[in-house]
């Protein structure tokens, strides 16, 4: 342990004196919880006692060990707690861990298991494992953790499990198990996670799981449950405590009778599943109380009634499933106010009425499908601003009217079919044009002849001859336009090698003259640097803008122009920002910041009633923050990209740092954006030198609330390079675990709780399931980023590593990913990328 603490703080050229928490923390994750990782390294030294190994090698005769993973077990004992035998840990002799996940062993586990009087965890996931579940496991005083799942195991789950006192975790998902669920597992009273999902168990839910305050994560779907669901979740408060329950899956079962109203006690919940199932009844009003939840889905069963206006008040939802059920009336006007939806599925149901307008507010929503029911009325031409829909149907309703021609580019005729007065969408559905208007004649002696005369062969010569005559017009009308403003054109960019300037008037394209050229307009002006693109101050102003979020900066739109290219506009708040003088001065070295992982600054505008925008690039891809939280279930990260955007931003932080002497003080995944290959660029760099010291005071207070603010920021209030380094500490916990540091677990941030859980040798709980996937491949990366990143959110800001320090470690970690090539630069030069 000494040679590790030593080792660590060689390497990381910091005194031993502010090794505290964090870096104890580390080094059992590195020494202890994962001696399988680095076998061969002494554990404790002492030989392992006679009865354990006896235990020991009951187990391995037990098992089928098809690729000799087992062949370090010897028949004499040595090194089996030296870590000579591949994944046994041992304290003081005593074996308390058995760690053998994806080894491909077979056979049947022993009931000799029960002799380890110390063990505390059983990770023998991923194998080919088959008979029961050992009895002898209820012995056992110490067990904290049960990792059984993807195995062959059948039989029925032992009753008297639920008597290990300290029991945390108890997964025994996709196996062959039979049975009922014993009630008797929620006895143990630290249980927080329990996974007995995809199983052939049968008979109803145990009232007690209802009952138990410290369950966190509930997971019985893909079995043969049956019966109701209990309606008495929460009604027992055991010694104060609220209920922490938040994942409930109960999918693919035989579940019947109704949703309990009961459900809505648990405040914390995040994840409700109750899919394919037998349920009637109607939604309860009650589950819009539940604030937190992000993912409800109720599909595929047989509830009616209306949708609760209540779910208006789901402000964290970002999945709604309700398809194939009998919903009927109408989708609430107040839907808008889900501004975190991702996807709204409603189909087959009978849901009446027109399609909301509002609906076309939601700015995230990317999957809407309100098929087979029986709407009527137009398509709302508001959906066509959803920038980020990406599948889209309306078909099989009672629609009609013309379809928004955005609308049946993006999507194919499919998505419009089965409503037969629908037009629009398909060449084979084309709309009637509109019957031509008659002018009644003038009546003679009061009464009025009508006149009906074919038209003759000279009139259609004589109509065809005048229509080809206005062509003909128009073109020459077009052409001499276009000869016009090349002229003018011409003459700007003469004027503007002469002068440097390129002035413009409204409709006069203006020619990109050098970084900082300013563009007059009536009561204000507009200063360019360099860009892909230009454009007038009147173009601006006159764009189309959508509001993509608010700071305390000020607020983010994106602005469509004219020609159609797209730009990030951040309108800053007047009274927060410095005078003009000096808030010019500033932005001018704002706009020469070039680098490709900071966003560009192209242009800025001053009103003439104070007003002060900022032009930047727009990307595509939004935040890293919704890219993580906001996505729907079928979307997954894969570690690369993780990795990728984590050097990335840290490469960000270490120009800014280094070359342009600029301290972010405001890092957080929501103003971190990425392109269209996700890669990152940092947002509102150097906006505090635009700011008062009011604001940037402000601005510091938000960080703080949204878990990314170093804790010394509370006194001292100035940021340094030290708490840039702390957020993006917390960012690279973010990317590992998939939570966001804003939604506090168990009443600690991001990085408490993970150094609760690392303390208490559970680290596989800390990473996103996602990555725990590719575990096996990626284990020695997942585990060195962790603690990097504990490393960054050290407490002691002297502490910390430098931004130099952090990219260092990241490209050593996964060194493929370092950008040593030529590459295109800003300015589509070519650069040549290199570590900061």
């Amino acid at each position: 342990m000494d040679r590790w603490n030593t080792s660590l703080s060689r390497y990381y050229n910091y005194p031993f004196r502010f090794w505290h928490f964090y870096s104890i923390i580390v080094v059992i994750v590195f020494s202890s919880n994962f001696s399988i990782i680095s076998a061969g390294r002494s554990s404790d030294g002492v030989i392992v006692t006679q009865a354990d190994f006896q235990a020991l090698k009951a187990i391995k005769h037990e098992l089928i060990d098809f690729r000799g993973i087992l062949k370090s077990w010897n028949d004499s004992g040595l090194g089996a707690c030296g870590g000579g035998w591949i994944g046994i840990k041992c304290v003081n002799g005593e074996v308390i861990a058995i760690q053998l996940p994806w080894k491909g062993l077979g056979g049947r586990i022993s009931e000799k298991i029960g002799q380890l009087q110390a063990l505390r965890k059983l990770s023998i996931h991923d194998n080919v494992i088959a008979g029961p579940v050992p009895t002898s496991l209820s012995f056992l005083p110490n067990l904290r953790g049960v990792y059984l799942f993807n195995n062959r195991l059948s039989g029925s789950i032992p009753p008297t499990i639920g008597r290990s006192p300290l029991l945390q975790t108890l997964d025994l998902s996709n196996n062959q198990l039979t049975g009922t669920i014993p009630p008797s597992l929620a006895n143990s009273t630290r249980l927080y996670r329990l996974n007995l999902s995809y199983n052939a168990l049968s008979g109803s839910i145990p009232v007690s799981f209802t009952q138990s305050p410290s369950l966190t994560f509930l997971a019985l779907e893909h079995n043969n449950l049956s019966g109701s669901i209990p309606d008495t979740w929460g009604n027992v408060v055991v010694n104060n405590k609220s209920y922490q329950l938040q994942y409930l899956t109960l999918d693919h079962n035989l579940l019947y009778g109704k949703i309990p109203t009961s459900i809505s006690k648990l405040s914390m919940l995040e994840e409700i599943n109750l899919s394919h199932n037998q349920i009637n009844g109607t939604i309860p009003d009650e589950l819009g109380a539940l604030t937190r939840l992000a993912i409800l889905d109720l599909s595929n069963n047989s509830i009616n009634g209306t949708i609760p206006v209540s779910f208006s008040n789901l402000s964290a939802l970002v999945t709604l499933n309700l398809k194939s059920n009998l919903l009927d009336n109408q989708i609430p006007d107040v839907i808008y106010r889900l501004q975190n939806l991702s996807v709204l599925d409603l189909s087959d149901n009978k849901l009446t009425g027109h399609i909301p307008a509002t609906i076309g507010n939601i700015s995230r929503l990317n999957s809407l499908d309100l098929s087979e029911n029986n709407f009527t009325g137009e398509i709302p031409k508001s959906l066509v601003s959803l920038a980020n829909l990406t599948s889209f149907d309306v078909s099989y309703n009672n629609l009609s009217g013309v379809v928004p021609s955005l609308l049946s580019k993006k999507f194919n005729s499919s998505a419009f079919v089965g409503n037969l007065e629908l037009c629009g969408y398909s060449p084979s559905t084309p709309c009637a044009s509109p019957p031509p208007q008659t002018l009644p004649s003038s009546p003679i002696g009061g009464v009025a002849k009508p006149r009906h005369r074919k038209l003759s062969t000279k009139d259609i010569i004589l109509i065809a001859s005048g229509a080809l005559l206005v062509v003909l017009l128009l073109l020459c009308c077009m052409l001499l336009c276009c000869l016009i403003r090349k002229k003018a054109n011409s003459k700007a960019k003469n004027g503007s090698k002469a002068s440097g300037l390129a002035t413009t008037g409204r409709g006069a394209k203006p020619v990109p003259a050098a970084a900082g050229a300013e563009v007059e307009s009536t009561g204000g002006k507009l200063v360019h640097f360099d860009g892909p693109f230009v454009f007038t101050a009147d173009d601006l102003l006159c764009a189309t803008a959508e509001i993509m979020g608010k700071s305390t900066y000020g607020t983010a739109y994106k602005a469509t122009l004219e020609d159609g290219n797209q730009v990030a506009v951040k309108r800053l708040r007047e009274k927060i920002t410095k005078g003009q003088k000096e808030f010019e001065a500033e932005v001018a070295e704002l706009g020469k910041i070039r680098h490709p992982n900071i966003l560009a600054l192209r242009a800025y505008y001053l009103g003439p009633k104070g007003e002060k925008l900022l032009v930047y690039d727009y990307m595509s891809n939004g935040s890293l923050s919704s890219f993580l939280h906001a996505r729907g279930p079928e979307t997954t990260i894969d570690w690369p990209t993780r990795m990728r955007i984590a050097i990335g931003i840290t490469k960000g932080i270490c120009f800014l740092h280094s070359k342009e002497n600029i301290i972010h003080g405001n890092l957080t995944s929501s103003n971190i954006l990425l392109d269209e290959q996700n890669n990152p660029t940092i947002a509102d760099v150097g906006l505090s030198r635009l700011m008062t010291s009011a604001g940037n005071t402000n601005v510091i207070a938000t960080a703080g609330t949204l878990g990314y603010r170093a804790p010394e920021l509370s006194k001292i209030k100035n940021a340094s390079t030290k708490t840039d380094v702390y957020s993006v500490g917390v960012i690279i916990l973010e990317l590992l675990t998939g939570k966001s540091p804003s939604g506090a677990t168990d009443g600690l941030d991001l990085p408490q709780w993970v150094a609760s859980i690392v303390k208490e040798e559970w680290t596989n709980e800390v990473f996103d399931v996602e990555l725990m996937r590719d575990a096996p491949n990626i284990g020695d990366e997942l585990l060195n980023t962790l603690k990097l990143a504990l490393h960054c959110v050290d407490p002691t800001p002297t502490a910390r590593p430098e931004a130099e320090q952090v990219l260092q470690k990241l490209e050593e970690i996964k060194p493929e990913m370092m950008l040593t090539a030529t590459s295109s630069g800003d300015d589509g030069t070519a650069v040549q990328e290199k570590s900061e």
